[in-house]
């Protein structure tokens, strides 16, 4: 059984990742709207990883016993002052996603709970690799700002991006008895 110190905390990371897929559909809506559909396809595949890591927190939760409380989710920004711009918040929220993790790591150390412990190391891994991803992008658009057809050229890059279950979900089970 899991202890209501960790499950608080693990309910609000999953509202704090909610609240992620909904920044991301947010942005990618933003980039629709200035017809880059290669950074809305980005912000969209980032969105559902969102959803997949609230469901991940989810499922481990229910399985140590814990019950799943969802509380509202805040509106997101709608609108940005460039594509650098939404960029930049991107790796700030990954920044602060990160923050958020670290902290329920601390919490699964001081109360003992070895099992979230080590749920949380696959976790701290996916943040490396956010921030990392955020930044490059915003790397990518500092480099283009003053190059005619650059940010045209990143739309096209972004919109390969593939989206792809983790792997932590993958044989996890079902949903509805569905293969």
């Amino acid at each position: 059984m899991i202890k209501k110190k960790v499950a608080d905390k693990i309910n609000a990371q999953i509202n704090a990742e909610l609240y992620s897929a909904y920044l991301y559909y947010s942005m990618a809506a933003y980039f629709e709207s200035l017809s880059l559909k290669g950074f809305s396809h980005w912000m969209k595949a980032q969105a559902l990883e969102e959803m997949n890591h609230a469901n991940l927190f989810a499922t481990y939760l229910e399985e140590r016993g814990g019950r799943v409380l969802l509380g509202a989710i805040a509106a997101p920004e709608t609108e940005w002052k460039s594509p650098l711009a939404c960029f930049e918040a991107v790796y700030e929220h990954e920044q602060h996603v990160t923050d958020l993790i670290n902290k329920l790591m601390t919490l699964a150390i001081a109360e003992s709970d070895y099992a979230t412990s080590n749920k949380l190391q696959w976790f701290i891994a996916e943040q490396v690799e956010e921030e990392a991803s955020a930044d490059e992008v915003v790397q990518k658009l500092k480099l283009v700002d003053k190059t005619e057809g650059g940010l045209f050229m990143l739309d096209i890059e972004l919109a390969k991006r593939p989206f792809m279950l983790p792997l932590a979900l993958a044989g996890a089970g079902t949903i509805g008895g569905a293969p």
